[in-house]
């Protein structure tokens, strides 16, 4: 299906995300789709960027914006790009080598998790210089130690370590599916799987998904809940003490993910991070957290590192509002996947296309063609 097709049949995320959901099983849709309690962060934070509103502007004749932008040492094309997402082999297979193809192609990062279905050797060849790798932190030192030569050596340029994920979260969703980590493929989910031929015949093609990365850590599964994968047996609830041990085994850029309370920011600041992530995780791990986009503001008027934002984002529209807020930069996690799982390798392509076009629509209605002016373009 040619580019002009594909916009006039998907043109926004949620017609992305319908057809998704046609095409992937229901446990991996819950997987995908849900976050943790009744939602109601998860809800919260699409409401609450809603509320942000621009002055339309007349009289601005022909104008064209410029959307590049310099982060942490890196000219990227566009001000967003792909948050990690834990297994997105699972959603697609095949999913993190697809989307590190299109970031490289398009000037994005990308950033792969920890408990990403391949390793970062395997993604290595399709990475560009601009990848970004997602740290959940292992208690083991030597574990700690190795994984950051092996990302090192595979060519990522930042690391991000995701602080807000002390415990596993429930994800009721992904319970009632039927889903446990890792996925058991009794009746119930074969039967969901037989009713989505496409993806299944993708995953007999590249084999059932597997932390891969962490293959050469795991000796034991333990007890686990259904929904906390085996990383839990590797992860510590880091402190002050561990983020400054990352500090002094990684030499290049690093941001902390998870940064929602301003009272963090000295102590953060003085452990030497050089950028901050502003997010509740999408509403996946605590159900009573106040919306990222909420607290945006508060982190940027008690910090001049840059920020990178994300949950809620639904469009270009979005996006700019977050930057509109004090935001550097903006991730997203499962557009990627919705696009994936709803046109395979050709869709990762279409949503840059269409969140980009989004952006310049919007930016041509505000009368705004430099991003630093966008602040002063919001109605009170």
């Amino acid at each position: 299906m040619r580019r002009m097709d594909l916009q006039a049949k998907y043109p926004g995320i949620d017609d992305l995300r319908t057809r998704a959901q046609k095409r992937i099983p229901h446990f991996v849709f819950e997987y995908l789709d849900s976050g943790t309690g009744r939602e109601t962060t998860t809800a919260r934070n699409q409401s609450a960027l809603e509320t942000i509103r621009f002055m339309p502007s007349v009289l601005h004749g022909p104008q064209t914006a410029t959307l590049g932008r310099r982060f942490l040492g890196k000219d990227y094309a566009l001000p967003f790009g792909m948050a990690p997402v834990g297994m997105s082999g699972l959603i697609w297979p095949d999913a993190e080598r697809l989307l590190a193809r299109e970031a490289a192609r398009a000037g994005l990062p990308f950033c792969l998790s920890t408990v990403a279905a391949q390793t970062p050797e395997h993604v290595a060849p399709e990475l560009g210089d601009k990848a970004w790798f997602q740290l959940y932190p292992p208690k083991d030192e030597s574990i700690l130690k190795d994984m950051i030569t092996r990302i090192k050596a595979a060519g990522f340029h930042a690391l991000v370590l995701t602080l807000d994920v002390p415990v596993a979260s429930r994800r009721e969703r992904q319970v009632r599916s039927g889903l446990t980590q890792p996925p058991k493929f009794g009746p119930r989910l074969l039967w969901q799987t037989a009713k989505r031929p496409a993806w299944a015949w993708e995953v007999l093609k590249s084999g059932a998904p597997r932390m891969r990365t962490l293959d050469k850590y795991i000796t034991h599964t333990g007890n686990l809940p259904s929904t906390a994968h085996i990383g839990y047996l590797l992860r510590a609830s880091p402190d002050l003490a561990y983020l400054e041990r990352v500090r002094a085994l990684w030499q290049g850029p690093l941001v902390v993910k998870g940064i929602m309370d301003p009272a963090s920011l000295p102590a953060l600041e003085a452990a030497g991070v050089d950028a901050l992530w502003v997010s509740n995780h999408a509403g996946r791990q605590f159900d009573g957290a106040p919306a990222s986009i909420e607290m945006l503001p508060h982190i940027r008027a008690a910090s001049a590192l840059p920020i990178v934002f994300d949950s809620g984002v639904s469009g270009g529209l979005d996006i700019l509002r977050a930057l509109a807020l004090g935001a550097d930069f903006v991730m997203l996690g499962r557009a990627w996947h919705y696009a994936l799982a709803a046109l395979g390798a050709k869709g990762p392509q279409h949503l840059t296309d269409m969140l980009e076009s989004d952006m310049r629509a919007n930016l041509g209605q505000i009368g705004v063609s430099d991003l630093a002016k966008l602040a002063e373009r919001r109605h009170p």
